[in-house]
């Protein structure tokens, strides 16, 4: 019997680069952020035993931020669809900065009220290493989880000869790269286990009031 076709509906978009211009900035942005870590400022939100900063690296973080920032919008902008009218859209972003030693991890998470986050590695922390045991991989989680797994949690959707739906993805970081996705989608960072630290940076983008929809 011939297999039905797949159509897939209301896919969740994750879009990922590696940043042509990583080489020439990220040596500013590790010690930008290892300045601030060493000043003492940290916060503690979704991170567990990781160093993280506020949200106004892009006060701090001199010009290696501001290129990443820019870089950020840009990509954003080339997937970005207004269905309203053609017109440039403007992005509020926020910036902070994390460096995450052995047994760092992150809870899952989403950020309420922007439009697109982003994650960008500094240094992914494994040294060369394409040891899978040494975890820290971005964690994505299916939006719909856990409604679809509560009464038959080993049924998955065939999505073809050899694929079927599943409710985690991971993503292994890698230096230089950029990975854009939408904000509400819920994430996680598995706990890395590498000998070094791992260094990345976070945006998200809000689009400015005077382009959102008017109230009704």
């Amino acid at each position: 019997m011939n297999s039905p076709e797949v159509r897939r509906l209301f896919p969740t978009p994750v879009f990922v680069e590696v940043w042509p211009e990583a080489a020439r900035w990220n040596n500013s942005l590790r010690e930008a952020m290892l300045a601030k870590r060493a000043s003492g400022q940290t916060v503690a939100k979704s991170n567990f035993l990781g160093w993280q900063s506020d949200i106004d690296m892009l006060r701090w973080g001199g010009d290696a931020a501001t290129a990443l920032r820019d870089r950020a919008i840009a990509l954003c902008n080339s997937v970005t669809h207004d269905e309203m009218e053609p017109r440039p859209l403007r992005w509020h972003g926020e910036m902070w900065g994390n460096i995450s030693g052995k047994g760092a991890s992150n809870q899952t998470h989403a950020h309420p009220g922007a439009f697109w986050s982003i994650v960008y590695y500094v240094d992914d922390g494994y040294g060369g290493s394409d040891d899978r045991a040494l975890g820290g991989e971005l964690t994505f989680i299916d939006p719909r989880f856990p409604t679809v797994r509560m009464r038959t949690p080993p049924l998955r959707a065939r999505l073809g000869p050899d694929e079927t739906d599943h409710h985690e993805v991971w993503v292994r970081p890698r230096t230089g790269l950029i990975v854009i996705f939408p904000s509400w989608l819920q994430h996680a960072v598995r706990p890395y286990l590498g000998a070094g630290e791992r260094m990345s940076i976070a945006i998200n983008l809000t689009i400015f009031a005077d382009l959102a929809p008017a109230p009704l």
